[in-house]
C-alpha cells in the first residue's frame, strides 16, 4: 500500500495534538476555538512567538518610536505628547503581545510563567476587542483619517490576538496570584488612561475625536472608557472561570 504523500502526513501532524499537553475538554464559552485550532497554535509556538514580536515593534512604532525612516524624529506621535514617566502605560496593544510572545516562548523552553500568561490573557482579550470596538464605534472619524488597509489590517489582527488568547489554556493555570497581578496592571491603566491621569491628560490610546466629541448621547471618551472598563472585567471573569473549570474537571 502506497503511503501518504508527505504534505498529508504533515498536514496531519501539524493539526493533531500528538506530543501536545491534551485538551483537558473545558466548556465551549470557555475554550471556544477547535481543538484542532489551539494545536496549529501550539505547534506554531515559535512562528506565533516571531509573528507577535513584529507586531509589537510595529505597535511601537504606530505609537510613535520611529528609528525609521531616518526622515522622521525618533519620538513623534502619541509618545511626543506624552510625559515620558507615563510611556509603559500607553502601548496598550504592544504591550499585550509582548506578553503573549513573552509567554509561549517561556512554555517553549521549558518554563512556562504563569504571570506572563494571565498579563497576556488580559491584554489580548482587552485589546483585541477593545480596538474593534473602538473602530467600529468611531468609524466615520477614523476611516476619514486612516488608510483604508491600515484600517482593516488594524481590524483583523487586532481579533487574531483574541484567537492567541484562548491557545493559553492549554498550557496555563491562571492561578489566583497571576489574575491577580494581570487585574492590577490592566485595572490601574483603565485608571490613568480615562479616569485619574496623574501626570498630563488621559493617557489612553488616540483616536480621531476630541475626548468630549459627542457620540451617540455621550462623549467619546466616555464610550471608549465603557468599552475598556467592560473587556477588564470580562477578562477577569473568563480567566477565574477557566481556573475553576480545570479545577472541577481534575476534581472529577
Amino acid at each position: 500500500m502506497a503511503s501518504p504523500p508527505a504534505s498529508s502526513s504533515g498536514l496531519r501532524r501539524l493539526l493533531s495534538g500528538d506530543g501536545l499537553p491534551e485538551s483537558e475538554g473545558l466548556p465551549r464559552w470557555i475554550a471556544p476555538l477547535p481543538t484542532w485550532l489551539e494545536n496549529v497554535g501550539l505547534r506554531l509556538a515559535w512562528v506565533v512567538v516571531a509573528i507577535n514580536l513584529l507586531g509589537t515593534a510595529f505597535g511601537f512604532w504606530y505609537y510613535g518610536f520611529h528609528p525609521l525612516p531616518l526622515s522622521d524624529p525618533l519620538i513623534t506621535w502619541q509618545f511626543a505628547t506624552e510625559p515620558v514617566v507615563m510611556w509603559p502605560f500607553v502601548p496598550d496593544s504592544p504591550m499585550a503581545t509582548l506578553f503573549i510572545a513573552l509567554a509561549f516562548a517561556s512554555w517553549k523552553l521549558g518554563r512556562p510563567n504563569e504571570y506572563l500568561a494571565a498579563l497576556a490573557f488580559f491584554g489580548c482579550w482587552k485589546l483585541g476587542l477593545w480596538t474593534p470596538y473602538v473602530l467600529t464605534v468611531f468609524a466615520d472619524a477614523f476611516l476619514s483619517t486612516t488608510w483604508g488597509p491600515l484600517y482593516a489590517f488594524l481590524f483583523v489582527s487586532h481579533l487574531a490576538m483574541v484567537v492567541e488568547a484562548f491557545v493559553l489554556h492549554r498550557v496555563f493555570e491562571f492561578p489566583t496570584r497571576a489574575v491577580a497581578v494581570a487585574l492590577a496592571w490592566y485595572g490601574f491603566n483603565d485608571i490613568v488612561d480615562y479616569f485619574v491621569p496623574i501626570v498630563g491628560d488621559p493617557h489612553h490610546t488616540a483616536f480621531p475625536l476630541a475626548d468630549s466629541a459627542v457620540v451617540a448621547g455621550t462623549t467619546a471618551l466616555q464610550l471608549a472608557a465603557a468599552g475598556a472598563v467592560t473587556l477588564t472585567f470580562l477578562a477577569t471573569f473568563f480567566a477565574f472561570a477557566t481556573r475553576v473549570e480545570k479545577e472541577k474537571l481534575r476534581i472529577a
